[in-house]
């Protein structure tokens, strides 16, 4: 048994390229996060081991209107390829006109659009995670995006969650309907938009999605409660997904990613640093957010909130981690990283949930979202803020 689950574990997601298939070997991505997967975090991940790493999420009109913001959001790093951005728009037009941009302009290789985001500056416009449940307005935001892509050689994926609630359901439909427009796979993070970050995962789903997408040949990644890469392979065996998708456990934790590697590669010993060789993550970060945003100031304050992500379960003085959610330079990072006193990595904090945990909470949907879902509305064009 174990190594026919092996052996099934270790088939790379093929990802058509112009240039020919990139075979995205282990098959493992990295969840695009708002303030998060910018080009240093995703260097830092990439360092750990294989896989996709996707850019924080854009909406289709900021990319447009060439906001400069929104253009750094999806520069690649040193050597980064493929180069996989994260699209969001409401409207099948402006998604088709930034899709061909990209293409144009030659600012990606793999195009992944956003039916997840469940927060409600997002859902209370339509957006995220509540646009699927207007099947036709989906049906033709995913064609404009996967018709315009297709004369560039850019593939076109899709990552949606179980639904709007209990009662709202529509993650079988509308992957079927991305499968046969032709993207080439549906990520599912098996939560609903009504439960947030809350709870357990349901892998079910992602079982269930599956077997619905198999007569398509489309493959199916699952999003969820990936904390270790034993979790990775036990979700693959579960579900019989053809890749998995990382996003908040790799928070504090890019050497998730090493251990994703060697548990897709038969492997079963784990990857747990001591806090000396966190230590050495943590300055790396340092050094690429500095160098990412072209300033010491604005780097120090965007790694700040990465900080207690890193220490959690280490024994570290309150001052000490006090100091370090206000670092202000690399050399204060530097010496308060020379104060920390080795220790063995805390497995049983550590491999605990972190980042959003939001408790569930009905969704905000448009006034008379739910009352139709084959209406074709128009929607208000998505704001121009990207990032989630």
């Amino acid at each position: 048994m174990a190594s026919a689950t092996s052996t099934r574990l270790l088939a790379p997601l093929q990802l058509p390229l112009k240039d020919g298939v990139h075979l995205v070997d282990p098959p493992v991505v990295l969840a695009p996060m708002a303030g998060i997967t910018n080009a240093a975090f995703r260097m830092l991940c990439r360092e750990q081991g294989a896989g996709l790493f996707v850019s924080e999420m854009v909406t289709a009109r900021a990319l447009l209107e060439r906001i400069p913001e929104t253009l750094r959001m999806i520069e690649p790093g040193a050597g980064e390829w493929p180069r996989s951005v994260q699209l969001y728009s409401v409207d099948p037009h402006h998604m088709g006109e930034a899709v061909k941009m990209i293409g144009r302009e030659n600012l990606a290789d793999h195009i992944d659009m956003n039916f997840g985001c469940p927060v409600p500056k997002v859902t209370r416009k339509g957006g995220g995670a509540a646009l699927p449940f207007k099947r036709n307005l989906f049906r033709e935001i995913v064609k404009a995006a996967v018709e315009n892509a297709k004369p560039y050689g850019i593939p076109v994926t899709v990552k949606m969650r179980i639904g709007i609630d209990t009662d709202h359901h529509t993650y079988l439909e509308a992957a079927k309907s991305a499968a046969d427009l032709g993207v080439a796979w549906v990520a599912l993070h098996a939560r609903t938009a009504q439960q947030m970050y809350e709870g357990k995962a349901d892998w079910s789903a992602i079982k269930n999605l599956v077997e619905h997408l198999k007569p398509t040949g489309v493959p199916v990644l699952g999003n969820g409660d990936i904390w270790s890469g034993a979790d990775g392979v036990e979700m693959v065996r579960q579900t019989g997904c053809a890749g998995v998708v990382v996003g908040r456990g790799c928070l504090g934790r890019p050497w998730l990613f090493a251990d994703l590697v060697d548990a897709f590669n038969g492997g079963d010993k784990r990857v747990l640093p001591t806090l000396h060789e966190v230590r050495e993550v943590m300055f790396r970060h340092g050094e690429l957010i500095v160098d990412y945003f072209e300033s010491e100031d604005r780097g120090c304050r965007d790694l700040r909130k990465h900080m207690a992500w890193y220490l959690k379960g280490f024994s570290v003085h309150s001052e000490l981690r006090r100091q370090f959610g206000m670092v202000g330079s690399l050399t204060e990072l530097c010496s308060l990283l020379d104060q920390l006193d080795d220790q063995p990595y805390p497995v049983e904090i550590g491999d605990k949930p972190r980042g959003r945990t939001s408790s569930g909470r009905p969704p905000t949907l448009p006034d008379g979202w739910l009352n139709d879902p084959d209406e074709m509305i128009t929607l208000d064009v998505e704001d121009m803020f990207s990032g989630g």
